[in-house]
């Protein structure tokens, strides 16, 4: 069973493959479909094609005796000579004989061949053919020439060969979508959004927050539209900027409204593409691409998750390879050879700007930094309001109260919660998007759908309902705690029930005070599930392992233990800091000793405070259990009644302590 607060950590957000190539495991049977295809299509024509030339009835064929025969006795009425083939045609009204065959009724039609280099009616005198017999023939000789006598003669040939060309070319097409195009490797494979190209134009405008980014990046656009008044002056635009945010943000949305406002070209790539696994094309596509962005100069280079590449290299951190060194030196290679009047900005991404390398910091590089906050309550709204302009909404919607209820949103969060409250009225069948499908929302975003087929049984109902409980009201009674808007125990996620924590304002300061009350309120369903069934679950698993970090976060990074001093042992990442590996720690046995022991010291020390909390209000406890056992889930509104009904005062916003 989690507990909910405004310190939230956003999931990062999915990169979008723009690969539209097949997936390794599915290109072998894709090809094997697309082989059988070819074939049944060969094999087809091949019949259509034997049906066309050779069907029907086959002329008789006879000898050239026979024909003899046949003149000689006036049962021929005409012969057509093309080549060595004879085509011989028969008396309508002749008398057939028993040779050949033929009836009085109907012309007959017969076939055969002469000697070669002999003419025909020498063959037939040879064969003692009377001459006024064979005057009465009608005798043809047509040339061997003309488009349909070559075509007739290559046909057999050159249609079998075309088919099995149109084979291996498909065959070859299909090899090159999976990826064996050696050739290729070192080509770029940034995507190009040209200022032309208006569908995909962003400007500042599209934006919604971040005025300080805004600020700071203007001057890149000013650059790019007038060079020559900042040349003039002696100012030099940075080569690199760097925007630095958490997950979601808008670093990249940020980038191209850069481009779109200069309107400059705008060459996009992630960190990721330039490695392959042949060492040295990762330095060929940065070639390749500074190559093209000078081209097409004024441009901006634009690197997405630069921390694939530009990790401090030789820590042993990140997996360190040549390729991937080597692809980082090209690159500082590159931001090096710009001229001073070369329009080329190159600007990159990442969350980890501490595990970047020097080089790439220093001055002369992405000395320019530019950081993107977490919208505060103001640039929420505003981001709501560029994310709801094609969706229609009823009349209920209040997007300020949505922006007051999502503290620690990203960017990207907020669009999925809209998107989410769209969902959700679409698929009960109504036209407009109503507050109540936004409110859903959220708590979708937070924690996952509502898992409706995950059905307790009364004691762990009862368990669930006095666990969250617990959490409500330790926090309510604590002065330095967030007020509670809802406490439910349908499950969501991978949660068995919780309890929503907001802030009345946003914060940027923790302190030490609301820390405490943090880990004391976390602690809350543990001692409840305790006192009131005198056993422990598996439910406040979560619970511990978050207070556990943020007590260890308070003496290691925060310097707020007495004992320890105001000295910072870990860094962001834990204890790999500065360069050194997972396993490297700072300091001696001794004082690791120390730590946990002062960790073990405030989790108890905040354990005792939920006790007492909850043994002094143990009626308002019980009431707040029943009601969530009757209704599963409880409002801001009504929880609060409960409050007064029980003699503890709500909070008010004027009355939060600082």
């Amino acid at each position: 069973m989690d507990i909910l607060n405004n310190k939230k950590t956003p999931n990062k957000k999915a990169p979008n493959n723009k690969n539209k190539n097949q997936s390794p495991k599915n290109a072998p049977m894709n090809l094997f479909s697309k082989i059988t295809n070819a074939i049944l299509i060969i094999i087809f024509v091949s019949i259509l094609y034997s049906l066309i030339f050779t069907g029907g009835s086959k002329p008789q064929q006879i000898s050239i005796s026979q024909l003899a025969n046949d003149v000689s006795t006036g049962l021929v009425k005409s012969i057509d000579v093309q080549g060595d083939d004879l085509t011989i045609t028969y008396n309508a009204t002749g008398t057939a004989t028993s040779s050949a065959s033929t009836t009085a009724a109907e012309p007959i039609t017969k076939t055969t061949k002469k000697e070669e280099g002999v003419a025909l009616t020498q063959t037939l005198f040879n064969y003692k053919v009377p001459e006024d017999a064979l005057s009465k023939v009608n005798i043809t000789i047509e040339s061997d020439t003309g488009f349909s006598y070559w075509f007739m003669n290559l046909a057999p040939f050159l249609i079998p060969l075309i088919f099995i060309g149109i084979f291996i070319w498909i065959i070859m097409r299909q090899m090159r979508g999976t990826g064996v195009q050696a050739m290729s490797f070192g080509q770029s494979k940034a995507r190009i959004i040209l200022p032309t190209d208006k569908k995909q134009r962003i400007t500042f405008a599209d934006v919604a927050g971040a005025k300080e980014a805004k600020e700071e990046l203007t001057e890149v656009v000013d650059f790019l539209k007038n060079p020559k008044k900042f040349l003039d002056i002696g100012a030099k635009i940075p080569k690199g900027i760097l925007l630095m945010g958490a997950p979601g943000t808008g670093k990249t949305l940020l980038a191209r409204a850069v481009a779109g406002e200069a309107g400059v070209a705008f060459f996009s790539i992630s960190g990721s593409e330039f490695v392959e696994m042949f060492v040295g094309v990762g330095a060929s596509r940065v070639r390749d691409l500074f190559k093209m962005a000078k081209n097409t100069a004024p441009a901006i280079i634009f690197i997405d998750e630069i921390d694939a590449v530009g990790r401090v290299r030789g820590g042993g951190m990140g997996g360190g390879n040549d390729e991937r060194e080597q692809t980082l030196n090209q690159i500082l290679v590159e931001m090096d050879g710009f001229e001073p009047n070369e329009k080329v900005i190159v600007m990159a991404a990442t969350n980890r700007p501490d595990v970047l390398d020097p080089a790439l910091l220093r001055p002369g590089r992405f000395d320019r930094r530019v950081v993107i906050d977490l919208p505060d309550r103001d640039d929420r709204e505003a981001i709501l309001k560029v994310h709801s302009k094609e969706k229609p909404f009823a009349e209920d919607v209040n997007l300020r109260t949505i922006a007051e209820r999502t503290p620690g949103f990203s960017g990207a969060d907020l669009y999925s919660l809209m998107n989410e409250g769209a969902i959700l009225a679409a698929r009960e069948g109504r036209q407009k998007v109503s507050q109540f499908d936004l409110i859903r929302s959220i708590e979708k975003v937070l924690m996952g759908p509502e898992r409706k087929s995950h059905i307790l049984s009364t004691k762990e109902k009862e368990i669930t309902a006095y666990h969250e409980a617990g959490h409500a009201l330790v926090s309510s009674v604590l002065p330095f705690a967030d007020p509670v808007h809802k406490i439910s125990i349908i499950a969501r996620g991978r949660a068995g029930g919780y309890t929503l924590h907001l802030p009345f304002e946003d914060k940027k300061l923790q302190s030490k005070k609301e820390f405490m009350d943090d880990i004391a309120v976390s602690l809350g369903g543990y001692v409840t599930e305790k006192m009131v069934f005198g056993d422990i679950t598996t439910g406040p698993s979560n619970d511990l392992q978050v207070s556990t970090a943020l007590a260890r976060d308070m003496v290691t990074k925060y310097g707020m233990s007495e004992k320890m001093g105001p000295i910072a042992l870990e860094g962001e990442g834990g204890r790999a800091m500065f360069g050194r590996g997972v396993d490297d720690k700072e300091y001696s046995d001794k004082v690791n000793a120390e730590i946990d022991a002062e960790v073990s010291a405030i989790m108890n020390g905040n354990m005792k405070r939920a006790e007492e909390i909850v043994k002094d209000h143990r009626k308002a406890l019980d009431a707040i259990a029943k009601r969530l056992i009757e209704k599963e889930t409880i409002e801001r509104e009504e929880f609060e009644q409960i409050l007064l009904a029980n003699g503890i005062m709500p909070k008010k916003k004027d009355e939060v302590k600082i």
